[in-house]
């Protein structure tokens, strides 16, 4: 019984860890509309747009924990709590409001495709024609 509870342990800890694995690696890009003009950015101009520095484009945020935390941590250098300190000062001081936040990928590609001015970031997986993709999160 021992050896039982011990591989169903050690079986149950490696799938948990695969799950994490590909978690932390989902394969985020920006994309606009592929009605836009944008062709490319830099994580520089896509951070200014996503910190509420700059206003030319609409930022949207995706609620897919894995591709949002990937995608502040590698373009932004910030996590979650250092994005939300950040915007609550913007909101509290009327500079900025914050970025649309929608539940999947799918409605992220729809909302950007529908706007030549919206910015988005998805998995890669969810892009199709009605969106160019202008930087891929490294």
């Amino acid at each position: 019984m021992q050896r039982f509870l011990k591989a169903t342990v050690a079986m149950c800890a490696g799938v948990a860890s695969a799950a994490v694995f590909q978690i932390a690696y989902a394969d985020v890009v920006v994309i606009v509309s592929a009605k836009s003009r944008t062709t490319a950015m830099t994580a520089d101009q896509i951070t200014q747009v996503y910190l509420g520095k700059s206003h030319g484009m609409m930022p949207i945020d995706s609620a897919d924990a894995p591709v949002r935390n990937q995608f502040y941590a590698k373009v932004a250098q910030k996590d979650s709590a250092q994005v939300k300190a950040i915007w609550s000062k913007l909101v509290f001081t009327g500079k900025a409001t914050p970025p649309t936040e929608l539940a999947t990928n799918e409605d992220v590609v729809k909302a950007v495709a529908a706007d030549a001015k919206a910015l988005g970031y998805i998995d890669r997986s969810a892009a199709d024609a009605s969106v160019r993709i202008v930087y891929e999160v490294k």
